[in-house]
């Protein structure tokens, strides 16, 4: 058994039941982020331009801002239901790695409005190892067949 096997069988072994509450809420919190990115893009616009670490040109600007908002929103309701939950948070890892350090660390090191951004992406870590847990649309599917 290679390593990812015995990382995904150790997840789906240790994994209470009161994370899946905190798993629905991840994804949740995602769908509505990526929905409000949506409904105001030029926010999201300002947020990738006003970090001074990485020059985006503005053909990537447009494409990053799409790519964030259309992940968060599939991501969430991936995470939310439980369904492909790992490939769900392995799409929003980056995507949070950079609003940690790009739009939150550098510009102050002690920043208030970063903890959502920090906890999603702890959590985000935490579910791609531990999976979708016992209460998902996974588990039920699994069951069913």
């Amino acid at each position: 058994m290679n390593l990812v096997h015995k990382i995904e069988n150790w997840g789906d072994t240790h994994h209470p039941k009161v994370l899946d509450i905190v798993r629905v809420a991840l994804g949740i919190f995602l769908l509505v982020k990526g929905i409000t990115f949506m409904e105001n893009t030029s926010y999201l616009r300002g947020i990738i331009t006003d970090q001074t670490v990485v020059d985006v040109s503005p053909d990537m600007l447009m494409v990053l801002v799409y790519y964030v908002a259309f992940a968060h929103m599939v991501g969430g309701i991936l995470i939310a239901m439980g369904i492909l939950t790992r490939l769900g948070c392995i799409i929003q890892i980056p995507i949070l790695t950079g609003a940690v350090f790009l739009t939150s660390v550098f510009r102050e090191p002690i920043n208030a409005m970063a903890w959502p951004s920090i906890t999603a992406l702890v959590l985000l870590i935490i579910f791609t190892v531990l999976g979708s847990g016992p209460w998902s649309l996974d588990k039920y599917l699994a069951f069913k067949s």
